[in-house]
């Protein structure tokens, strides 16, 4: 599981500050202060929302230090996991190999600030994308640019945390707009969300759309925390 958001106590919010924490540099320095970041199981959601999808190609974006990669190879899927920082990749690439799946698996670079493309033409059968949240005014952008990447016929998998957990305060304000609702990720896209599934000016079927809460382990006790999930398929016309 990856996050793009830092739980640490950030009080510049402006947005060069913002753009900052997406960059290779910031990335390599949170994964080199530990031996690992993340808890090294699947996001939840991925699990939810992929097990019932027939195994092809995959492209996991922000893929951290491979925990979804390695549960999506191991479910005969065809995986490209991409990030920002060589470090995390390094550490996909071992962990892939101790898993047992570094045959169903290949890592790439991927900044989202100088290109949000992580893959020229429809090429995935499935793109997934966890707890990626850039600031407000890059937000359609890399958005658009992950979305290229579904081939006709496949699906968008977008997991977030929800605005929600600010308030609450199961997780720091990291500037307005870093976490986001379903509307965001469909306005980008075009989506009418009172279109749904019907509108033919839409490349996109709208197959999930949705704010589950969940419980999240932390070092103080179970935490109540809600995610955004969207998962879209793009149509075959």
């Amino acid at each position: 599981m990856t996050a793009h958001t830092r739980h640490g106590h950030h009080h510049d919010h402006s947005l060069e500050a913002q753009r900052e924490e997406m960059t290779a540099a910031s990335w390599d320095e949170r994964y080199g202060g530990s031996d690992r970041v993340w808890s090294g199981r699947p996001n939840q959601r991925l699990v939810e929302q992929a097990s019932e999808l027939a195994p092809g190609t995959v492209l996991d974006v922000a893929c951290g230090e491979g925990g979804d990669a390695i549960w999506l190879a191991r479910q005969g899927w065809k995986v490209t996991a991409v990030d920002v920082s060589e470090v995390a990749l390094e550490r996909v690439t071992r962990h892939a190999l101790d898993a047992g799946v570094d045959d169903h698996i290949k890592v790439g670079f991927y900044d989202a600030m100088a290109d949000p493309r992580p893959a020229h033409g429809h090429t995935f059968d499935l793109v997934t994308v966890s707890f990626l949240h850039p600031a407000e005014p890059d937000f359609a952008e890399v958005y658009r640019g992950i979305a290229e990447a579904v081939a006709p016929g496949g699906r968008l998998l977008v997991t977030a945390h929800h605005p929600e957990d600010v308030a609450t305060g199961a997780r720091h304000d990291h500037g307005a707009g870093r976490l986001f609702e379903p509307d965001r990720v469909l306005a980008a896209l075009g989506v009418d969300p009172g279109d749904s599934t019907d509108s033919a000016d839409s490349p996109w079927e709208v197959e999930v759309a949705e704010t589950p809460d969940r419980v999240q382990e932390t070092p103080d006790g179970p935490l109540a925390v809600r995610d955004t999930v969207v998962r879209l398929r793009r149509r075959l016309g």
